[in-house]
């Protein structure tokens, strides 16, 4: 029941997110960490429906192990609670949160050293560990007491994450400007983490949708054209210069510019890597996932620097970028971060860097989206989530992934990449893929091709021939 995917183990509230399956992943985290000697852990917790309990049930069952907890005593965006292992140089963290996902679901995301997320095999080990627990194995000790006893420390890095973000960005050119910002937290964690950012640049900043509401207003809270509607309008009607919406966790940010219009995080990941080779000076390649916009290619061609494409899972972007000395990597579904931060996405951070770039260029984002286009081409991104029942499932992994069966496209076909999912690319430059999603059960389809014409026409050839 306990199954790890891209962004961690998710699942229903009240059928496979209850309190034993926690605590059974609890233990086998356990078992691993007095197996590798690392005797303490921090936990924090989102706004989700048991979040906070949660993060008290996985603290008891660290303390019945003799380990050290950090709590987090308020929410917490994911980002903060990375930045905790990294800065306590911890082998291990904990946020108890299910990110984007609908309402009726919650989870764990585990963290190791550098304040990054789990490698898929430290998941599947742990997998296995968890596998050969039972419930008489797990030990527990009372929160209250574990509190009393010191063995769970009440814990608050707000003020250390904030000034290490404040530190980053140019806040003389912020406050310089005194831009007008609108903030959507999306009923989730980011609202005192970004008005603070934001008010210490003496940015003027209202908010929308920030009450606790755990069922976010009806709403996915993930930030995208189709959930930011009221930012958007409100933007334009009010006159602001920005407006900021957070998913859920705030590890992911969408971006509404002053005209109203909805930015694209693949758009997002092309503002911050331009603005930090040509205006900042910085160097060093750009890492992406394989379903994010090749524009990247394009501007770290431009620039003499190299573009490297990973997986999804933001995991691998981590791993790449360590590698390469990447000075940012990001994803198309709003998670990025830059060289010397956390090892993680930060929708907190990247949300500041975006601030600093309208500050600093004395440009809005349309003229700097207009700026790259005129340079590198336009790419525009369908996106599709089809949903299937088990049967299913294994019909399509036939047919992809066993048979390795693709359309007959309108397009011609250069390559196919099987690195994750199905990824076909066409010769002129676009490209398809169609993945199963490790949070969800959705098999996903993005296409990326100069106009959104040949990319809904390419996914549509995609749907027809899978049946879906």
């Amino acid at each position: 029941m306990i199954k790890f995917g891209t962004g961690g183990w998710r699942a229903i509230i009240g059928e496979d997110f209850i309190k034993s399956n926690l605590q059974l992943l609890s233990q086998g985290l356990a078992n691993r960490m007095i197996q590798e000697n690392a005797n303490e852990f921090v936990i924090g917790y989102d706004r989700r429906f048991l979040s906070e309990k949660s993060a008290q049930w996985m603290a008891e069952v660290m303390a019945g192990n003799g380990i050290k907890v950090y709590f987090i005593n308020k929410i917490a965006p994911t980002p903060m609670i990375m930045f905790s292992v990294k800065e306590m140089n911890l082998r291990y963290g904990a946020a108890i949160t299910a990110s984007h996902n609908p309402a009726d679901y919650n989870g764990i995301k585990i963290f190791t050293e550098g304040g990054r997320d789990a490698s898929a095999e430290i998941t599947n080990e742990i997998e296995v560990e968890i596998g050969k627990i039972e419930s008489k194995h797990i030990k527990v000790m009372n929160f209250d007491k574990a509190v009393n006893e010191e063995k769970v420390v009440i814990y608050n890095p707000f003020n250390d994450y904030i000034d290490t973000i404040i530190n980053m960005i140019d806040l003389k050119a912020i406050k310089d400007k005194q831009l007008k910002i609108l903030l959507d937290p999306m009923y989730g964690v980011s609202k005192t983490s970004l008005q603070t950012i934001l008010m210490t640049a003496r940015c003027e900043v209202e908010l929308i949708h920030d009450r606790h509401d755990t069922l976010f207003g009806g709403r996915l809270p993930s930030p995208s054209a189709e959930t930011l509607g009221r930012l958007k309008n409100d933007v334009v009607e009010k006159g602001f210069d920005l407006g900021i919406g957070t998913d859920g966790d705030a590890d992911r940010l969408g971006i509404i510019d002053e005209k109203g219009n909805f930015i694209h995080p693949n758009e997002i990941m092309a503002l911050l890597y331009y603005y930090l080779l040509k205006y900042k000076k910085w160097t060093g390649p750009v890492v992406r996932n394989l379903a994010t916009t090749h524009l990247l290619d394009k501007i770290a061609e431009g620039f003499g620097e190299e573009c490297y494409e990973v997986p999804v899972g933001f995991k691998h972007i981590s791993s790449k970028m360590e590698e390469t000395n990447a000075l940012i990597g990001g994803e198309s579904s709003g998670g990025l971060t830059i060289r010397g931060h956390i090892k993680g996405k930060d929708g907190v951070f990247a949300a500041s860097l975006l601030v600093e770039m309208i500050s600093v260029t004395n440009k809005h984002l349309s003229k700097l989206l207009d700026e790259i286009h005129e340079q590198f081409g336009k790419f525009e991104m369908a996106e599709h989530g089809f949903g299937f029942d088990v049967e299913e499932k294994e019909r399509l992994l036939k047919i992809l992934y066993t048979d390795k069966k693709i359309p007959e496209f309108s397009f011609e076909v250069e390559r196919v990449s099987y690195m994750d999912g199905v990824k076909v690319f066409f010769k002129n430059g676009g490209w398809i893929i169609a993945r199963f999603s490790g949070t969800e059960p959705l098999l996903r389809v993005f296409a990326e091709m100069d106009c959104m014409d040949k990319a809904e026409i390419v996914c549509k050839e995609m749907k027809e021939f899978l049946g879906i």
